[in-house]
């Protein structure tokens, strides 16, 4: 038994001699009670009682060298490079400040002169873009009233020479017309809406106007049916409208001409043996007293609007 603790305590002075070497070379952390009281009862429970205090104690400084000597190197290196990005961000920051330090502060207040210099040129600007603006103005305006005072370009073309028969059986042509203020609109008898409505807009526009101003206008109205309206059928049609108004019928290739002169579209649309419409162009035409054409109105001419629009023409035309 003696033989077996003195080989025991020789080898942990040999272990205890080596671990104080390598501890020495570096500063070991404090260790704390909590390892103390853990690493005593393993203590206690390996080294016989009948050692006493001196030995209980070796083997505790034994074990906790050992302890620290293991957990030491981590902590030194990690404290190492911590120190050492500590040191250089020291060294940064000190480069930094002196790299600041060395610099010279730059800038201020802006000059009197460069001051002035920039309102005069933004001055300068505002002058010219308003002079040329006003200049630009100006032009335009001169432009536009040389053209209202400027001569006629030209007519429209639209009007012409025709040769038909009226609802009486007459034949008529423009001629007969001349010296007269006349309303002409094309459309056909058998219309179920929309001529009705703007022949009675036409002849009600006809009654105003020699109300108001005692003009007189002579109604047109002109089939571009020749197949369905004669003679007998077109002049049973007008009369239902207004006593002055005159019907004018043909041949296809006159109803053809007139058309084409005053530019109105005409055509059959879903023909059923007899019974067909006629999808045609919806203007009335205001003529003058030699029979040329001065302007149009529309289906969104109400009467008032018709009246007093050819009334407007007449009197430009009489000045």
């Amino acid at each position: 038994m003696a033989t077996i603790l003195s080989r025991t305590l020789n080898h942990l002075r040999y272990v205890n001699r080596n671990l104080s070497q390598w501890r020495s070379s570096m500063p070991s952390p404090p260790v704390s009670e909590t390892t103390s009281n853990r690493a005593l009862p393993l203590l206690q429970s390996v080294v016989p009682l009948g050692l006493g205090i001196q030995s209980s104690a070796l083997y505790q400084r034994c074990l906790f060298s050992s302890s620290a000597a293991t957990v030491n190197p981590e902590n030194q290196t990690s404290k190492s490079s911590v120190d050492a990005k500590s040191g250089n961000g020291k060294h940064s920051g000190g480069s930094h400040e002196s790299s600041d330090a060395g610099k010279s502060v730059r800038g201020g207040p802006i000059s009197w002169l460069s001051f002035l210099l920039l309102v005069a040129t933004g001055a300068g600007v505002i002058f010219y873009y308003d002079k040329e603006k006003k200049r630009h103005i100006e032009e335009i305006n001169n432009a536009s009233k040389a053209v209202k005072e400027g001569p006629s370009v030209g007519k429209a073309a639209i009007g012409g020479p025709f040769n038909l028969i009226n609802h009486e059986g007459k034949h008529v042509t423009e001629k007969n017309f001349l010296g007269k203020w006349t309303l002409v609109y094309f459309g056909f008898t058998h219309c179920p809406d929309i001529c009705p409505d703007e022949l009675q807009k036409l002849a009600a526009a006809v009654d105003k106007i020699k109300e108001k101003e005692g003009f007189e206008i002579i109604p047109l109205f002109i089939s571009v049916d020749p197949e369905r309206d004669n003679v007998e059928q077109v002049g049973e049609y007008v009369k239902e409208f207004h006593p002055k108004l005159i019907g004018l019928t043909g041949t296809l290739d006159e109803i053809r001409n007139v058309a084409r002169a005053y530019r109105v579209y005409y055509m059959k649309t879903a023909e059923e043996d007899s019974d067909y419409l006629v999808d045609h162009s919806i203007v009335m035409y205001l003529m003058g007293p030699d029979m040329d054409f001065v302007k149009f109105f529309g289906k969104n001419n109400d009467v008032d609007s018709l009246t007093d629009g050819v009334i407007k023409e007449i009197k430009r035309y009489k000045k």
